[in-house]
C-alpha cells in the first residue's frame, strides 16, 4: 500500500512503530549531517529526518527534493527533541529507512501554505494548486458538512431527495438564462435553470409531499462577492403546509447546521417582521440587526426652517452613530465622499455631534437654532458623545443611502462580529412591483408567489398594495434564502399571469404544462430554497461565496483555470445551427 497512516495521525502512541507515509513536500531544511523534509496531505504535515550519518545516499537524495515533489516514505516513529505544540504531529517525527519519488514537481507559482504570496488571479489560473492549502481545503470541509447535515436533518423530516432536469425551457421572468442550442432540434434553445420552481411544484402535485434537492443553478447576471453565474441552492418543497409549518421546519434545519457544524445554538425562536417595517427601520428586506443604528425620520423636524436640501425633499432621515461625537471633519468629508460614489449617488450628508459638555454642533446650524437640535436628539434617543448621520431626497433612494451608510458605520466601529449570529425572518413582501420602463408590473419573486389571502380583492383594484405569502431568512445582513406559499389553483394563477402582462398565448406557450397539471388537483404547498453558498460564507465568517466554491469563476464570469468560455470550431457552430456574428 502506498501508505499506513495519513500525515496527520502519527501522535507519541504510535512511537516505535514501522509506518509508511505519502503525500507532498512542504519544505526542506539542510543542516549539514541532517535534512528535516515536511510531508504534506489532506490531513497534516508530518516531519522527516534523514540522517547522513546512518545513511549517506539516503540524505543526498533527500537534500534533492523539491517543494511538490510527491514521495513515499518508510520509517519508524521517533519522539521528536525539539516539540512543536503548533502541530498536530508535533512531538513526534519520522526517522526515514527509505525514499521514493512517486512524481517530481516543477517549482509552484506562489508557495502552498496558508500565507500565501499568490493573488487572487494567479490563484484562480492555478486552482488545482491553491486547492492543496489547508485554509482552502477547510472551507471545502465546512460546506461538506453543512450538505451533509442538510440532508441529515431534511431526512430524518421525512423529505425526498429527488433529482430535476438541468436542460429546460426558457422563461421570461427573473434573471437572464443561459441557454444551450439544440442540435437535434434546429433552431431551439434549451435553457439552464435559474431554480427548480416549476419542477419542484409538479412533484407536489405528484404526491411526493416533501422534496429537497441540493441543486446547481445558473443565472446569467452580473457578478459580485456573493454571487456568482452558478451556484447551489437547498431547495425545498412541503405539501399540505401554511406559512408558519415551513418557517417552523427550516429554522429548525438552520438551528441544527450551525449546532452540528459550528457548536453554535440558537436557544430563542428567530424574530420575525414584515417588509414594511425592515424597509422602515433599517432601509434592506435582509437587514443586519447585529447591531442597533435603526432609522430616525427627521422629516416633520427639519421642515419649513429654510434649509431647501431639506425642505425640498420627501423625507429626511437619519442614524445614530452612538460614541463618535468625536469625528473629524476629515472623516466626516470622507463619509461624504464614500456617499457621493455613482453607486450610491447620494447628493450629500448633514451631520449633528452632541459634544460631550452637552452642546450640540450640526453642518447646518445657520438654519436650525439649538432648540430644533435638541429636539433632533431627542427624536433619536441621542445622549452625549453621540452623532447623527442625515440624508435627504426621495424615500426609496435614501432608505438604501442610509443603509449603506448603516453598515458602513458598524464595520468602522467593529459591531459587524462574523462569529455573532442574528438571523430574522423577513415577512409579507409585496406580491408585485411596478417597472417604469415598462409601464408594467413584475413579481417580486416570481409568478408562482400567491397572495395573502386577506389582500386578494385588492389584485384587481389596487394590485401594487398586495402583500405575497412570501418570506425570507436573513442573518447578518445577508439574504440566506426565502420562498413562498405557492399559486395552487388555475384560476388564480391565470389571473397572475394576465396582472403581470402576459398575453392567453404567451402564459400557455411558457407555462401550459403547470396550468394543465393543476386541472388534475394540486394540492396547497409551499416552500423555500437557501443558497448552500452563502450559508457556508456566512459560518465561515466571510463576505465572498467564491471561497467556498472548488472551482469557481472570476469578476468577470470567466474560469481562467479552463479558459473558458471559449470559441467554437465552425464545424461546431454549423453541426449546432448557429451563426455567430
Amino acid at each position: 500500500m502506498f501508505r499506513t497512516h495519513t500525515c496527520g495521525a502519527l501522535t507519541s502512541a504510535n512511537i516505535n512503530e514501522k509506518v509508511t507515509l505519502a503525500g507532498w513536500v512542504q519544505r526542506s531544511r539542510d543542516l549539514g549531517g541532517m535534512t528535516f523534509v515536511d510531508l504534506r496531505d489532506r490531513y497534516g504535515i508530518t516531519q522527516l529526518t534523514f540522517n547522513e550519518a546512518q545513511n549517506n545516499a539516503l540524505c543526498t537524495q533527500a537534500r534533492k527534493l523539491g517543494r511538490e515533489y510527491v514521495i513515499q516514505v518508510v520509517g519508524t516513529v521517533i519522539e521528536r527533541s525539539s516539540k512543536n505544540k503548533n502541530m498536530a504531529t508535533g512531538e513526534i517525527e519520522i526517522n526515514v529507512d527509505s525514499l521514493t519519488i512517486l512524481n517530481e514537481a516543477k517549482l509552484p507559482p506562489f508557495t502552498i501554505e496558508d500565507d500565501t504570496d499568490g493573488g487572487d488571479e494567479l490563484r484562480m489560473q492555478f486552482r488545482y494548486l491553491d486547492l492543496r492549502r489547508n485554509t482552502v481545503q477547510q472551507k471545502l470541509f465546512l460546506r461538506h458538512k453543512v450538505a451533509l447535515e442538510t440532508r441529515n436533518y431534511l431526512d430524518a423530516q421525512g423529505f425526498l431527495d429527488v433529482e430535476t432536469p438541468v436542460l429546460i425551457k426558457s422563461t421570461p421572468e427573473g434573471a437572464r438564462d443561459f441557454v444551450v442550442p439544440s442540435r437535434m432540434n434546429q433552431g431551439q434553445f434549451y435553457a439552464l435553470p435559474q431554480s427548480p420552481q416549476t419542477f419542484k411544484q409538479l412533484l407536489m402535485v405528484s404526491g411526493i409531499d416533501r422534496y429537497y434537492q441540493i441543486v446547481k443553478c445558473f443565472r446569467d447576471e452580473d457578478l459580485r462577492a456573493d454571487r456568482q453565474p452558478e451556484f447551489t441552492q437547498i431547495d425545498c418543497e412541503m405539501s399540505y403546509v401554511e406559512q408558519n409549518d415551513i418557517l417552523e421546519t427550516f429554522e429548525g434545519l438552520i438551528k441544527h447546521i450551525f449546532q452540528k457544524v459550528k457548536g453554535f445554538e440558537f436557544k430563542d425562536a428567530f424574530p420575525r417582521m414584515t417588509y414594511a417595517e425592515a424597509m422602515e427601520r433599517y432601509g434592506s428586506d435582509k437587514p443586519d440587526i447585529r447591531f442597533e443604528m435603526e432609522f430616525v425620520d427627521f422629516t416633520s423636524l427639519t421642515k419649513g426652517k429654510g434649509f431647501p436640501v431639506f425642505d425640498d425633499a420627501e423625507s429626511v432621515i437619519g442614524i445614530n452613530a452612538k460614541t463618535c461625537s468625536e469625528y473629524t471633519r476629515k472623516q466626516l468629508d470622507e463619509l461624504t465622499d464614500w456617499l457621493k460614489r455613482p453607486q450610491i449617488g447620494a447628493k450629500g450628508l448633514i451631520y449633528a455631534k452632541y459634544n460631550l459638555d452637552g452642546t450640540i454642533k450640526s453642518s447646518v446650524d445657520k438654519f436650525y437654532a439649538a432648540e430644533d437640535l435638541n429636539q433632533w436628539m431627542k427624536a433619536a434617543n441621542a445622549a452625549p458623545g453621540d452623532l447623527l448621520l442625515l440624508l435627504s431626497g426621495d424615500l426609496d433612494k435614501v432608505r438604501k443611502q442610509l443603509c449603506e451608510l448603516r453598515l458602513l458605520m458598524g464595520t468602522n466601529l467593529g459591531l459587524r462580529n462574523p462569529e455573532d449570529f442574528k438571523p430574522l425572518w423577513v415577512l409579507d413582501f409585496p406580491l408585485l412591483e411596478w417597472d417604469e420602463n415598462h409601464q408594467r408590473y413584475h413579481a417580486m419573486h416570481h409568478p408562482f408567489t400567491s397572495p395573502k389571502p386577506e389582500d386578494l380583492h385588492l389584485l384587481t383594484t389596487e394590485p401594487g398594495k398586495v402583500r405575497a405569502n412570501a418570506y425570507d431568512l436573513a442573518m447578518n445582513g445577508v439574504e440566506l434564502g426565502g420562498g413562498s406559499i405557492r399559486i395552487h389553483d388555475r384560476e388564480l394563477q391565470s389571473n397572475m399571469f394576465d396582472l403581470l402582462g402576459f398575453t392567453k398565448e404567451e402564459a400557455q406557450a411558457q407555462f401550459g404544462f403547470l396550468m394543465t397539471a393543476f386541472e388534475y388537483g394540486a394540492p396547497p404547498h409551499g416552500g423555500l430554497a437557501f443558497g448552500l453558498d452563502r450559508l457556508v460564507a456566512t459560518i465561515g465568517g466571510t463576505d465572498s461565496i467564491r471561497d467556498y466554491i472548488a472551482f469557481p469563476k472570476n469578476n468577470s464570469g470567466r474560469d481562467t483555470m479552463i479558459d473558458a468560455p471559449s470559441p467554437l470550431s465552425d464545424e461546431q457552430l454549423k453541426e449546432l445551427g448557429v451563426k455567430v456574428s
